[in-house]
């Protein structure tokens, strides 16, 4: 496929001083909630003052069956409302209610966890171990289950999200299917304690042996085509040992894996994949080269003395300013953090920095960034310990704050926008049994911990949601909430907020895609004839917290412009373009409290592009006419059914009126209101758009006269047009595949 290529400089542009803001976390589908494994959530309830009045939500339940060494997860967008996702390692899976902690569906049923039988190990019953994953696109939950029988077996299962049943073609027997170099997965040498994470339609899984370093184990990277689970890949130390005992397991730039392998046994001197970060391509796969690899040049003495550089998982850090500023955070029982140029690792070298911070085995380490610098936490002992990585080139790593506290669990951090009150969170696990916060700066109490849980275990981390704290323990999970913080119940799907920009910018008449980065916010123009890339441009980049929303031509000088919405103020604004190059800015209305820009088209015939909102309590929309940015009128328009979403506006009928295309997300279902002004005249079926994929726009590709539309699969950026007339499919062909880190939809 086609894939964009990026080679005009980047245009910015600076709407009238807006402050940067980002939005709230919603979804937790992975462990320490992104694939960088920063362990970052952004809730604006998370003040001080409010994380300072944090409680526990006693009316809560939370019972579970088991011993619990995985991170809940949090689900919006199911038939049953919010839920948390729970497993134990006695193979039992939960979804409870978020609200309530009352169970909505539970697998007891997955396969016996092994009890006995087992070489050496600390972990009994040996059954879920790792903290799974879900993808949202699909609702699948995917997970690692070590299942008792002859022999011993490793299992990889997928479970629809919302109901609990099996996925078809799942699960997948890892004694079976996975091998790397003609070394075989035996599950009975293997443990799963770390993450799985899902990249690009694979979802990975790592492996190291049991405590006690016994039987023929390997260090293992496993991945699995979730679309066709038959289709399975492995990666293997080529040395014994070398396990991956990070609980956080993959972490990943959007292309590559990164893992930690542990000590290896009887290499002769010989590095063979142990005491290593190591890079992998999608698969798994491994080119050897030291691009790829980073190993101490004491790795043998670090073998020897069984000191593994692996206990804690890799973590992806960006430190703006510095040289290189893409980096990789190492951990290990040698008390050193390391950290690695993450595009060049450089082989067995020294790195580009490295500094005595203290015992670090096994806990996952958390980053976020204030005004005061970019940091990373993480327990030592029985302290939590917070370093700064300093903007320099090279950068170094230098000591911000301690505290000490009894217990031993994972940190992570909140704050209210990216940057701002920043709060690190711990539990004193298998030690006090209490959540604690201090501040990200300054290390100072903001919440000094109350009501003792039980069944805490080491290592474990907690997860944010909605204003909550949800802590999963051994028969239990607990919730906190700030002044306010309870789970907004959704009875029916939340409706896919998955829009795309399509338009024509080169004035060829095909239709041209916005391409959009939600990590740096910056735009670019993909020029498209019909579904082929014949160039592109470098568009603006949006100030945080600002939304593309449409594009149409608001100053009638045929160039498209950009609408964008701030979801915090409410506030429009229109960026005024001449290509890709940003000629003007202006701010439009402000919008009513609950009320949200989502499209843009001329309703009225006054040749000036109007707003369509949208009330995502009410489901409502309001047509507002505009001349350029100002409001000279406005109607209401129809109401959407709880579920769907309005994706793009287009005249399907042809009698020169724009209609609402709309997606069912949790169906897939596509449907067309036919409209006369603000007013619905007809409506009609479209096309089922298959699992994985959203609907995310809509345009003429085919010069037919007839709105298409544009389809998105996320989790592997590929895009696809379905040609229509009016609501009926007449084929179908793939458009451009995003480099990562690129999306069509916009944040």
């Amino acid at each position: 496929m086609t894939r964009l290529i990026f080679i005009v400089a980047i245009l910015v542009v600076c709407l009238g001083g807006v402050v940067a803001r980002t939005s709230a976390q919603v979804n937790v589908t992975q462990k320490n909630n992104n694939l960088s494994r920063d362990g970052l959530y952004i809730d604006p309830a998370f003040t001080a003052q409010n994380a300072a009045n944090l409680a526990r939500d006693l009316n809560f339940d939370g019972t579970i069956v088991g011993n619990v060494h995985a991170q809940p997860l949090y689900i919006e967008g199911g038939p049953n409302g919010p839920m948390i996702i729970a497993v134990t390692a006695s193979n039992n899976i939960y979804a409870l209610n978020a609200s309530t902690g009352a169970v909505i569906w539970s697998r007891t049923n997955i396969g016996p966890a092994v009890t006995s039988g087992l070489p050496c190990g600390n972990i009994n019953p040996a059954g879920t171990i790792g903290t799974p994953v879900v993808d949202l696109a699909s609702r699948s939950l995917f997970f690692d289950a070590l299942i008792a029988g002859s022999p011993i077996k490793h299992f990889i299962f997928s479970l629809n999200v919302d109901t609990g049943a099996t996925n078809a073609g799942w699960p997948v027997d890892l004694n079976v299917t996975a091998s790397y170099n003609g070394i075989p997965f035996v599950s009975l040498a293997q443990e799963n304690r770390g993450a799985l994470a899902l990249v690009n339609g694979i979802v990975y899984m790592t492996y190291s042996g049991y405590a006690g370093d016994c039987g023929n184990y390997h260090g293992w990277v496993v991945g699995v085509d979730i679309n066709n689970p038959s289709n399975v890949h492995g990666w293997a130390t080529t040395a014994l040992g070398g396990g991956i005992w990070g609980h956080s397991g993959v972490a990943s730039d959007g292309t590559n894996m990164f893992v930690i392998t542990g000590n290896t046994f009887n290499t002769g001197g010989n590095w063979m994949g142990g005491e290593a970060i190591i890079r992998l391509q999608a698969g798994p796969f491994w080119s050897g080269m030291p691009t790829d690899y980073w190993a101490p040049t004491n790795w043998f003495s670090l073998d020897n003395g069984d000191t593994d550089l692996g206990g804690v998982s890799a973590m992806l850090i960006d430190v703006p300013g510095a040289n290189p500023s893409q980096l990789v955070l190492a951990t290990g029982k040698d008390s050193n953090a390391y950290l690695l140029n993450r595009n060049n690792l450089g082989g067995i070298t020294a790195p580009v920095a490295q500094l005595s911070v203290g015992f670090t085995i096994g806990q996952s380490s958390a980053t976020y960034r204030t005004a005061q610098g970019t940091y990373f936490v993480f327990r030592a002992s029985n302290q939590v310990k917070a370093y700064k990585i300093t903007a320099t080139s090279p950068p170094t790593i230098v000591s911000a704050w301690s505290v000490t506290q009894n217990g031993q669990g994972s940190p992570w951090v909140t704050t209210t926008d990216g940057t701002n009150n920043a709060i690190v969170w711990v539990v004193g696990a298998q030690g006090d049994g209490q959540l604690h916060g201090y501040d990200g700066d300054t290390g100072a109490v903001i919440y000094p911990g109350a009501d003792v849980m039980t069944g805490t275990r080491k290592w474990n981390s907690g997860m944010v949601a909605r204003g909550s704290i949800y802590v999963a323990n051994d028969n239990r999970v607990y919730a906190f909430r700030v002044p306010g913080g309870t789970p907004t119940p959704t009875p029916t799907p939340t409706p896919s907020t998955a829009t795309a920009i399509v338009a024509d910018f080169n004035d060829d008449g095909q239709p041209d895609f916005v391409v959009q980065n939600p990590s740096t916010h910056q735009t670019v123009i993909a020029y498209l004839n019909n579904n082929v890339v014949i160039g592109a441009a470098f568009g603006p980049t949006l100030p945080a917290n600002w939304g593309l929303r449409g594009v149409a031509d608001f100053n009638l000088d045929t160039h498209p412009d950009y609408a964008l919405f701030n979801s915090n103020t409410a506030q429009t604004a229109i960026a005024y373009l001449s290509g890709p190059t940003v000629i003007g800015a202006v701010f439009g209305p402000t919008l009513p409290g609950g009320w949200e820009l989502v499209a843009t088209a001329d309703f009225n015939g006054d040749a000036d592009p109007d707003y369509v909102i949208y009330n995502r309590n009410t489901h409502q929309t309001i047509i507002g006419y505009m001349n350029n940015n100002v409001v000279v009128g406005a109607a209401f328009g129809p109401t959407l059914p709880a579920a769907w979403s309005l994706i793009g506006v287009a005249d399907f009928n042809r009698d020169s009126q724009s209609d609402y295309a709309l997606f069912n997300l949790a169906t897939g279902q596509t449907a067309i209101g036919y409209l006369s002004g603000p007013t619905v005249v007809g409506a009609a079926w479209g096309p089922t758009v298959p699992s994985g994929w959203q609907l995310v726009a809509v345009a003429d590709f085919n010069g037919d006269g007839s709105p298409d539309y544009v389809l998105y699969n996320a989790s592997m950026r590929q895009t696809a047009i379905w040609y229509l007339n009016n609501n009926i499919f007449l084929n179908a062909a793939f458009g451009p595949s995003l480099p990562a880190g690129w999306s069509l939809v916009g944040p």
